[in-house]
């Protein structure tokens, strides 16, 4: 019977085998893990109704409309405006200009996938009645990265010329409409999210974008961050007699949606100011 030595041939093949063997399962358990390049790549599947999501669509489910009240009398100075996504259709914006509506903001884009098939009669049509208009993104954090998301948004409408008629981008950050209620991230995840999307469209368009949010969701889901307010306009909504509580970081709003139930289209908003700072803000 031959003798099995050290240097044999049939135990150096078998060890080679069971060294790779060990290899590959260290391998398959590792992309298994939390924090790993495999974990790192999962994303949501692509949202199921943009159609449906619109600028304080999560926020009226979630926090109510508080009767929908019209805003408290005051001195200040104020602009009317509103808001629109594909749920409007055509709209008429001779009848909104004649009521005074002077500035719109119009839903472009959802994640990587979605536009607004009504863009182009909501975008164009508010401009050519008059308003200042400006594009918003619905973001949903799953589903792929901030820069990723910034980029279909400017390359989709949503991005800015100095033409004293466009505002800046919008970025809308609300409650999720598809399941977990802060995208399954982390405060600091969302929070560097942001930072990804504000920085990939300052860089595109020259300008620091607005965003939206209620301060329920922000303290629910950033931790209260303090990170946008001396750089990013914030566009609050609240449907009631007064904006309330602010989110951490801003002293004061810029736009405030204080309706989802006004005439012609729902949501109603005021410029915090008067018309030339709404002016001020479209020329950057």
């Amino acid at each position: 019977m031959p003798v099995l030595r050290s240097g044999s041939p049939h135990r150096s093949v078998r060890s080679r085998a069971t060294v790779a063997g060990t290899l590959l399962a260290t391998v398959s358990l590792l992309v298994g893990l939390p924090g790993t390049a495999g974990a790192a790549t999962a994303r949501a599947p692509e949202p199921r109704h943009p159609e449906l999501d619109w600028a304080g669509s999560q926020i009226a489910k979630h926090e109510g409309t508080k009767g929908g009240a019209l805003p408290s009398p005051s001195l200040a100075a104020t602009v009317e405006g509103v808001d629109v996504s594909s749920h409007n259709g055509n709209v008429a914006w001779s009848t909104l200009w004649n009521s005074g509506v002077k500035f719109a903001y119009v839903k472009a884009t959802e994640s990587t996938g979605y536009t607004n098939p009504y863009f182009a009669q909501q975008y164009n049509g508010s401009y050519n009645s008059g308003m200042i208009r400006g594009a918003y993104h619905f973001a949903t954090p799953d589903t792929s990265s901030g820069a990723a998301q910034a980029n279909y948004f400017v390359d989709h409408g949503g991005g800015w010329s100095k033409d004293g008629k466009t505002l800046p981008g919008a970025l809308d950050m609300e409650y999720n409409p598809y399941g977990a209620t802060c995208y399954g991230l982390s405060a600091a995840g969302l929070v560097n999210w942001m930072k990804d999307w504000f920085a990939t469209y300052k860089a595109r368009t020259g300008r620091d974008a607005v965003v939206y949010t209620s301060t329920g969701w922000w303290k629910q889901c950033t931790g209260n961050s303090g990170a946008f307010g001396s750089i990013n306009p914030l566009w609050i909504p609240r449907y009631g007699s007064s904006v309330g509580e602010l989110p951490a970081g801003w002293g004061f709003h810029t736009i405030w949606q204080y309706t989802s139930t006004g005439p012609t289209v729902g949501d109603h908003n005021k410029f915090n100011g008067a018309y030339d700072r709404l002016q001020a803000l479209a020329d950057g």
